[in-house]
């Protein structure tokens, strides 16, 4: 398969991953607003691994190897690195809790989580689709493409 288009399918993915959660943060469902955030992020960084010829490991944390390979990136996006690779390990390790909770301690994710922990884990998969939709553009030379028929969405 094409890289680029895996690419973009795999961003147009977490862009519809931004809307849902979007829409669960205006229903107060706040655990899938995390899970939703988490997926959003995981989608875009293995886009940009996907564009830049890098073969990852089927795991959801995807942070080290962007780091690894950063030699891959132009500058502007090597200074995101370290924050990009911050928010998918967090959003990772809240993965499996914000869709089962504390099993052993029977805690459900919506104790766990609130309107705070979703309003923060949404602006950052905004912040980490937003960085990596300017990065597959900027790789393909892109003034635009069918992706931004819904930017105004996640803004």
């Amino acid at each position: 398969m094409r890289m680029d288009l895996l690419a973009k399918d795999y961003l147009e993915r977490a862009h519809n991953r931004v809307i849902d959660a979007t829409s669960a943060l205006a229903r107060g469902a706040y655990p899938e607003v995390v899970r939703y955030s988490q997926e959003c992020v995981e989608l875009s960084l293995k886009a940009v691994l996907r564009i830049v010829g890098i073969e990852y490991p089927k795991v959801h944390d995807v942070g080290d190897i962007l780091e690894f390979h950063s030699d891959r990136f132009p500058e502007w996006f090597k200074t995101h690195i370290l924050e990009l690779k911050r928010i998918s390990m967090d959003l990772s390790q809240k993965r499996g809790i914000s869709l089962y909770g504390i099993e052993r301690l029977g805690k459900p994710p919506s104790e766990i989580f609130g309107e705070k922990d979703a309003k923060k884990a949404l602006n950052e998969a905004k912040y980490v689709y937003e960085t990596c939709y300017r990065f597959f553009k900027d790789f393909y030379n892109l003034k635009s493409c069918s992706l931004e028929r819904d930017e105004r969405e996640i803004k």
